[in-house]
């Protein structure tokens, strides 16, 4: 994490919403609320200089591309963080093509939803597994994908299950394999993979085009 108080922007089209928002990082130390809008503007995001910028894309008036656009150039340093209430892997896919380093369901809780945006402040991605999960099952590993070249085909059963947000215990006991296999198997992806935590994986599999 960076050194001081996470900077945030947050940009909401509902007055309620985006006050509760508020309120939910004001409660930790580790946060400080910059300012919060209805729509992104350059402007302010550049003066903000923020750490995170925390944007609700439901109800936004312009689309993805544009909106995510204007984040990463008035505020390039800045972490964009997606709030939906879809469980879209399209939705997901879009805004991580367009700049997003997370895409968060709004159904998420306040604690676990800290949680993601310190992970992402401190250079790693965050995806709703549950999405993440459905588009992993839904399209099977591309061999020819150079980034995965490497990967057995246990190896990518695995990916598949870190994806679906399965705890090694449970990816055991799917594959019926030891636990320390299955460790192993998740060391040997993250090498290969150059990742070094488990809501990564679904990331980069996406970004890199292996699904």
């Amino acid at each position: 994490m960076r050194d001081g108080r996470l900077r945030v922007v947050i940009i909401e089209a509902q007055v309620l919403f985006a006050k509760a928002l508020s309120a939910i990082f004001a409660d930790d130390s580790d946060f400080e609320v910059i300012s919060d809008h209805r729509a992104p503007e350059a402007v302010t995001l550049a003066a903000a200089r923020p750490h995170v910028i925390v944007i609700d894309l439901d109800g936004q008036p312009t689309d993805v591309a544009a909106t995510l656009g204007i984040c990463s150039q008035a505020a390039p340093d800045g972490r964009i963080c997606v709030l939906s209430m879809h469980l879209s892997s399209e939705m997901m896919q879009r805004c991580l093509s367009n700049g997003a380093e997370a895409y968060i369901v709004k159904d998420i809780s306040p604690p676990e939803l800290l949680r993601a945006i310190k992970t992402v402040a401190d250079g790693q991605s965050y995806v709703d597994p549950r999405v993440a999960g459905g588009l992993l099952r839904r399209r099977s590993l591309n061999a020819g994908k150079p980034d995965i070249m490497e990967l057995s085909a246990r190896e990518a059963e695995v990916l598949k299950l870190i994806a679906e947000g399965l705890a090694n215990k449970q990816i055991s006991a799917r594959l019926h394999l030891s636990e320390k296999t299955v460790k192993n198997h998740v060391s040997r992806i993250f090498s290969k993979l150059n990742i070094s935590a488990r809501t990564q994986a679904a990331v980069h599999a996406i970004r890199a085009g292996i699904v």
